[in-house]
């Protein structure tokens, strides 16, 4: 039912990035999914880390932001608002696998879920990003501030399984052992995070974290592939992961776009970077970002697992702190940093899943997915490598009268017009006549001259 297959991949890293420089990337190559196993699937088991770890440095810092009233960007290009009336995703719980999310007084009911970094609950932020992106799903109104999350009724499962700022206590160098960045969390303890968060009852699980690799050399996320097949076909929950950030972590070459000289060519044919677990399309709603103008964010990452896309850039959301509002963070180099990533737009469209699953819950997790593609804004050629079926539009997703497995077809600028007739056979009958008339004519002429030949020879006889 999805338009692109599946496979595996490695190098998660936390996607606080900043846009960069959009560059072609290197040369691609044919990517094969590897089939799903499921004997892969890590058993059921109390969250934990998979060695002892330990912190190695300071915790990121949000910077505190001014309320104000009138509501950021993305949340006034998606409007959520006028969703609201109809839905506003109760009775979802959307599990958040990231840096962990911070009690907030505007995350009501936030549920622990657990802790593959440390020994917490799921409920500490040590990066200053779980927090922003659980925010972007489900904060709840505030009558002084304009920012809310898109399914303010949904609730907020935690589930730390990643962050920059620990280790293992005695790292070991393992090439098998694919890294979120230089701290702790890789595609097995994701994989372990997710079986947790739906065996627990989440209907939507998001991942605003992503692994990845040259195409060149492969990598061996068996076990994520397998969570994501579980997940999504035994628990009916759908994944929504971010795209990745270009330049940031492993994924270090872009993608190409389409090819206007090969149209139609298979873009899994000329793929650099694997991302997982973005590249599993048959099992995850992938997303990139835009920018406001609507154009693909320079940073993101694009490939022909992307599906649609979101805002990412102007965020705005908790503060990691436990109060307030935040739209920056202090770099570890002392910079204020805006947060922009695909991250921050994963959240946006799990919001909408969240409103849409409330909406419609006799639908399936695929149905779900297929509604949201058909009916988000999709760019000129139908679908491309970095906003997928286009920008998600949650209004649409809502009210769109579809049938239940409405799948979205692409749909061209373009049209096929039918050949020119063939120009009518020229008409030799005026040409025909003009001749036989001018060769009567000429007849005629001569006839005469003939015909006068014996008057003259007459007449010079007389003379």
């Amino acid at each position: 039912m999805r338009v692109r297959p599946t496979v595996r991949s490695a190098t998660i890293a936390s996607l606080l990035a900043v846009a960069t420089t959009l560059s072609l990337g290197g040369v691609g190559s044919a990517v094969v999914p590897a089939p799903i196993d499921p004997g892969r699937l890590p058993g059921p088991a109390r969250p934990a880390p998979l060695a002892p770890t330990e912190q190695r440095n300071a915790c990121a810092v949000a910077l505190p932001s001014t309320v104000e009233p009138n509501g950021p960007l993305p949340q006034r290009a998606m409007d959520f608002e006028s969703v609201w009336p109809l839905t506003r995703g109760a009775g979802q719980t959307v599990a958040v696998i990231d840096t962990g999310v911070a009690r907030h007084p505007r995350l009501p009911g936030l549920i622990p879920g657990g802790d593959y970094v440390s020994t917490g609950d799921g409920t500490g932020d040590c990066d200053a990003h779980g927090t922003i992106v659980a925010g972007l799903v489900a904060a709840s109104t505030d009558p002084a501030s304009g920012f809310a999350g898109g399914a303010p009724d949904a609730r907020i499962m935690t589930i730390r399984q990643s962050s920059a700022n620990f280790s293992e206590a005695r790292r070991r160098d393992d090439p098998n052992d694919v890294q979120n960045t230089s701290g702790y969390g890789n595609t097995q303890t994701m994989a372990m995070a997710i079986r947790q968060a739906v065996d627990n009852g989440a209907t939507i699980v998001n991942i605003s974290e992503v692994a990845c690799r040259p195409a060149a050399d492969g990598i061996a996320d068996q076990s994520l592939g397998a969570a994501v097949h579980y997940a999504a076909t035994v628990k009916n929950a759908v994944i929504v992961a971010a795209a990745g950030n270009f330049r940031s972590g492993g994924c270090m070459a872009q993608n190409p776009g389409i090819d206007p000289l090969h149209p139609a060519a298979d873009p899994w044919d000329s793929v650099a970077t694997i991302a997982t677990p973005a590249w599993y399309d048959d099992y995850v709603l992938t997303v990139g970002s835009v920018d406001p103008d609507g154009a693909a964010s320079e940073f993101s990452l694009g490939g022909p697992w992307v599906d649609v896309a979101a805002p990412g850039t102007g965020i705005v959301s908790l503060s990691p702190d436990g109060t307030g509002e935040t739209r920056s963070w202090l770099s570890g180099q002392g910079q204020q940093m805006p947060f922009v990533g695909t991250s921050f737009a994963a959240p946006l469209v799990s919001a909408t899943v969240a409103l849409v699953r409330a909406r419609f819950p006799q639908l399936s997790a695929q149905q779900v997915i297929a509604r949201i593609e058909a009916t988000a804004h999709a760019p000129a050629e139908g679908w491309n490598p970095f906003v997928g079926r286009g920008v998600v539009d949650p209004t649409a997703a809502v009210t769109a009268d579809l049938p239940d497995g409405a799948v979205a077809e692409q749909v061209f600028a373009s049209a096929q017009l039918p050949n020119p007739e063939p120009p009518p056979s020229p008409d030799g009958r005026p040409r025909t006549v003009a001749l036989a008339a001018t060769a009567g004519i000429v007849t005629l002429v001569i006839l005469g001259v003939l015909a006068s030949l014996p008057l003259r020879r007459r007449s010079s006889r007389r003379d």
